[in-house]
């Protein structure tokens, strides 16, 4: 029996017209829907009348850190293995980038299993566009450690020669740009908060200059942020 194919396909970061049609058509024509949480992925398949079935696709991690194997690689993988078509979608932006995604794919090519790019939407790559500097080389380091490790973390950020493209919750974000003023940063900062969304920022300036003005927000900082430090 020919074994099936995963397709890894990227979703909108946050306006649902920021989808290809290539997109759409595989996630119609797939047998298995696997996603981050149904709830979240189910808004985007209503949109565009997708009623493929979905499963809910997860990191678990212990108190430690660790991460556990995510729940239902085995199954999917069976799915895969009888010839059915899988694709993989992400509560928003490409599967792969500081998701699970990777340890799906990671099976999927040790069984043989082919795995198809649908290219779209990424945070990372929105901000990269609109920077206005020179992102010929750089660095992504996904999330700052939460607690553990997070000051070394940043240290070795401001150490390096290259600009430094990293994501951070909007609940630890002044914390962040305080512990890079306390480190004596003089770098310079593109932020990008609820790209694409309805209220979509982009700020720029100095590591203290950032700080002053979320210090100054007049509202709890909420959305998913992209920083690029240079």
């Amino acid at each position: 029996m020919k074994a099936g194919t995963l397709y890894i396909v990227a979703t909108p970061i946050g306006n649902l017209k920021d989808i290809t049609y290539r997109a759409v058509e595989t996630l119609k024509k797939v047998d298995l829907i696997v996603c981050e949480d149904t709830r979240t992925s189910k808004k985007l398949l209503n949109n565009y009348e997708i009623v493929t079935p979905v499963w809910s696709f997860y990191r678990n991690i212990h108190k430690g850190g660790a991460i556990k194997p995510v729940p239902k690689l085995k199954s999917i993988l069976e799915k895969l293995q009888t010839g059915k078509e899988v694709a993989l979608i992400t509560d928003a932006g490409t599967p792969g980038i500081s998701d699970p995604g990777n340890q799906l794919v990671e099976i999927a090519i040790k069984n043989e299993i082919t795995v198809v790019p649908i290219p779209g939407s990424s945070a990372l790559i929105s901000l990269a566009s609109i920077s206005g500097i020179d992102l010929s080389q750089f660095i992504f380091l996904g999330f700052p450690p939460h607690k553990k490790g997070r000051e070394t973390f940043f240290k070795e950020v401001l150490a390096l020669k290259y600009p430094v493209i990293y994501y951070e919750s909007p609940h630890r974000l002044i914390k962040n740009l305080e512990l890079l003023k306390r480190l004596q940063s003089t770098k310079n900062i593109i932020l990008g908060r609820e790209l694409t969304k309805m209220f979509e920022e982009i700020v720029r300036g100095t590591v203290e200059e950032i700080l002053i003005y979320f210090n100054n927000f007049q509202n709890k900082v909420k959305g998913e942020i992209v920083i690029i430090i240079y």
